[in-house]
């Protein structure tokens, strides 16, 4: 899964990145612990079919849902599934979206069966990446709430020592497709939700401060050392 993920860009950035055409006037902070049902940039088509890039909360809410709370139960989308669970499967026809991320942290049990030691994954050279997501808009409490979800597949080689799953990364090459307003036909929907092999990426365990949500700032990206007692793998 994803649970937690980090990032450090500017919209200006994005902007000429991904040839956005409209994006807050506000400017982002930079953030090291993105938490469910919290707002993060994420990128789409506006209606006039133009990129906008937005804030919208983690944690998808259906459009026929009544209570917000239940997108803290939709942070992911298993690629496998998307296209027919209902939760789903009308974003994923027409309302992809980009989530730009720094990095991401996953989580491993150590040797001593309890103890979970979270990682940090991104690029070796620090720029950013766009990972799968799916957006939805529900009224709740008569007000509109615009809210995403990061879709996930089986691992790599590179993310299989963590977990058993891992986030959807879209290439550059891919970004139009990925954000066009139509289904994908079956050979596009194998390829984009196949997992990446993410060889220009590093990991390394990092402070388990990040597991509260609460806990923000650079520091939880700094290089940890495992003690010897519970390491489980090097890298």
């Amino acid at each position: 899964m994803c649970g937690r993920f980090t990032y450090r860009y500017q919209w200006r950035q994005l902007a000429e990145m991904l040839r956005l055409i409209y994006w807050p006037g506000v400017e982002l902070t930079p953030r090291f612990n993105v938490a469910p049902t919290q707002d993060a940039p994420v990128i789409r088509l506006a209606a006039d079919g133009t990129r906008e890039g937005v804030m919208l909360r983690w944690g998808l809410v259906p459009s026929w849902a009544d209570d917000p709370s239940v997108g803290g139960r939709n942070i992911n989308a298993r690629a496998e599934t998307i296209a027919e669970k209902p939760t789903y499967r009308q974003a994923f026809a027409a309302r992809r979206c980009l989530v730009p991320v720094s990095g991401f942290y996953e989580w491993r049990t150590l040797a001593d069966g309890k103890t979970k030691q979270p990682y940090w994954i991104g690029r070796h050279d620090g720029e950013p990446f766009w990972l799968a997501g799916v957006w939805e808009q529900s009224g709740v409490g008569g007000q509109t709430l615009e809210s995403f979800s990061i879709l996930t597949t089986s691992p790599n080689d590179f993310m299989r020592a963590l977990h058993d799953r891992m986030p959807v990364l879209v290439a550059p090459t891919d970004v139009e497709t990925w954000l066009a307003a139509t289904p994908l036909n079956p050979p596009e929907r194998e390829r984009l939700l196949a997992p990446s092999p993410m060889l220009d990426f590093e990991m390394f365990p990092v402070s388990r401060r990040v597991s509260s949500p609460q806990a923000e700032g650079p520091e939880l990206i700094a290089r940890v050392e495992v003690p010897p007692d519970f390491q489980g793998f090097l890298f």
